[in-house]
C-alpha cells in the first residue's frame, strides 16, 4: 500500500473509533436515565426483627431491669434470658451485680418460637437503636427504672433497645412496655418468688 493510501485510511479508522465510543457513551447514558443503570431500591431490612424471630440454637432474647440509683447496698437489678433450650432469671444486688439467686429452666424450640413471635407482634424491635451519647444509659432515670431488651446471637448483641419509667428519658423502645415485660415475666413461673428477694417491683 502506498503512502497516499495510508493517509486516506487513518482518518477513516479515527472516525470509526469516535463513532464506537459515542455509541457506547449514549448506551450508558440511556441506561442511567431510564433505569437500566441502577438497581431498584430494596426495602430496608430490620435486622433486629429478623434476628428476633430466628429460632436457631445460638439465638436468645434478654430483658434487664435496673432499679433507682441509690446506695450500693440498696441497689438491685434482675435479668430474664430466654433461648430455644433454656429460660433463666437472675436477681442481683449492688452495682457489681452480686447474684442473690437465680432460676434455670429448660425450654424447647416450639415454646421459644411462640414466645419470640409474641414479642414481634408486640413490636419489640419496632424502635430504632440510638447512637453514641444518646445510647449511653449510665445515670439515666436516677429515680426510676431502666428496661433494656437485647436480641443475641451467642454472646453478641445484634440489637438492643431501652426505655425508662422517667418521662424525660423515653429511650429507643417504641413497644408497649407493660405488654413486653409481661411476656418475659410469664416465662418464669417463680418470677414473683425470685423478685421478692430483692427490693424491686
Amino acid at each position: 500500500m502506498n503512502r497516499s493510501g495510508l493517509q486516506r485510511l487513518v482518518p477513516v479508522v479515527l472516525v470509526l473509533i469516535i463513532v464506537v465510543l459515542a455509541i457506547a457513551a449514549l448506551v450508558s447514558l440511556g441506561r442511567t436515565m431510564f433505569g437500566g443503570g441502577h438497581e431498584e431500591a430494596k426495602p430496608q431490612v430490620n435486622q433486629g426483627k429478623q434476628a428476633l424471630t430466628s429460632v436457631l440454637a445460638d439465638r436468645s432474647v434478654r430483658m434487664s431491669v435496673r432499679g433507682p440509683l441509690v446506695a450500693d447496698e440498696n441497689f438491685h437489678s434482675y435479668s430474664i434470658t430466654v433461648s430455644p433450650d433454656a429460660r433463666t432469671m437472675a436477681v442481683y444486688k449492688g452495682y457489681g451485680q452480686q447474684q442473690v439467686d437465680d432460676d434455670k429452666l429448660e425450654n424447647n424450640t416450639q415454646a421459644y418460637t411462640q414466645f419470640v413471635y409474641a414479642l414481634d407482634r408486640a413490636n419489640l424491635m419496632k424502635g430504632t437503636p440510638l447512637k453514641d451519647d444518646a445510647n449511653d444509659t449510665r445515670g439515666i432515670c436516677a429515680t426510676g427504672y431502666l428496661y433494656e431488651f437485647e436480641v443475641l446471637q451467642g454472646d453478641n448483641t445484634i440489637q438492643d433497645l431501652w426505655t425508662t419509667t422517667c418521662t424525660g428519658s423515653p429511650g429507643s423502645l417504641k413497644a408497649n412496655l407493660d405488654q413486653v415485660t409481661s411476656l418475659f415475666r410469664l416465662q418464669i413461673p417463680d418470677y414473683s418468688k425470685l423478685l421478692s428477694k430483692i427490693h424491686l417491683s
